[in-house]
């Protein structure tokens, strides 16, 4: 488990997660789809604490984990599409190629987990 820690407290300073501080455009409608799918997998997080608090068997929390991995994967790929075809295009647009670089830069991250 200390693989885990040590990302967690790579990518956040105590409560607050480090952000670009560029803002996202998203609709109403897929801010409360993806608020939803969050609220469902923090249920799921929640859910496999209590399996290990319980001494579940370690592959029925082991294949919860994976159900979540899965759903947390399901948010990426909805955030990407969107962040591709509104944030990449405009900036590009405004002759700013550095985002293609960025953009490779967040796959990459996406692809290795």
């Amino acid at each position: 488990m200390d693989i885990i820690d040590n990302e967690a407290s790579s990518t956040h300073c105590g409560d607050e997660i480090a952000t670009s501080g560029r803002k996202s455009h998203h609709s109403e409608k897929t801010k409360q789809n993806l608020v939803t799918r969050l609220n469902r997998i923090e249920g799921q997080i929640r859910g496999i604490k209590g399996l290990i608090e319980k001494d579940t068997y370690c592959d029925d929390v082991i294949t919860q984990i994976s159900a979540t991995q899965a759903a947390l994967n399901s948010v990426a790929k909805i955030l990407l599409e969107g962040h591709m075809k509104t944030c990449i295009v405009e900036r590009i647009q405004e002759g700013d190629h550095e985002v293609v670089d960025e953009l490779l830069t967040t796959i990459q991250k996406l692809m290795k987990k």
